[in-house]
């Protein structure tokens, strides 16, 4: 996360608007000390979260990937290039066991934000979470369990949902084996 600088970012939107931590917290629903640690790259957050932060600041979710302030027409995004976003952690500050990576951080005001995730484990905790816009899941390898609403669907390779994100939701390994997922965000 911190080769993006997602935390400085957030910081910078809070500072600008000359907000508290406590200020932030109370309008997107996240502890203070979750929004410092989020400020200060100690942990990074799910999607989700970044969807409500970037939300409440009126700004997209790709802001927080871009390397540039240049608009890009078009964007090419080598396997290499790919940066990790690990530790993806929840409100409650516990492992939410996947990681992502943004398959797009240049190309500026874009309507889709595509990511690769990695679900590696199975949490204990089954939370939820929503947000604006609609998500678009592909399962690239492995046994997924996606929970939305009051639904669990089971997906298998190559099986894929696509969803209002606003409903309460989670994707999950089904037996706690990798799951390599194509998502797909709309704000």
């Amino acid at each position: 996360m911190s080769e993006y600088n997602i935390g400085a970012k957030i910081k910078k939107l809070r500072l600008a608007k000359k907000l508290t931590l406590q200020a932030v917290a109370k309008e997107t629903g996240f502890s203070p000390a979750l929004i410092s640690q989020i400020e200060n790259n100690n942990v990074s957050p799910p999607i989700a979260t970044l969807s409500r932060i970037a939300k409440f600041f009126d700004v997209k979710v790709g802001m927080f990937f871009a390397e540039e302030e240049e608009e890009y027409k078009y964007e090419v995004v080598r396997k290499n290039d790919r940066k990790l976003i690990p530790r993806v952690i929840s409100r409650a500050g516990t492992s939410q066991g996947y990681s992502y990576e943004s398959l797009s951080f240049r190309k500026q005001n874009k309507k889709m934000e595509p990511f690769l995730l990695s679900v590696a484990e199975r949490p204990t905790e089954e939370n939820t979470y929503s947000h604006d816009g609609e998500e678009f899941l592909f399962i690239m390898s492995g046994k997924a369990e996606v929970l939305i609403g009051e639904e669990r669907i089971f997906l298998d390779e190559g099986d894929c949902v696509y969803f209002d994100s606003s409903v309460k939701h989670r994707l999950l390994s089904r037996d706690g084996s990798e799951v390599k997922v194509l998502a797909v965000v709309t704000r």
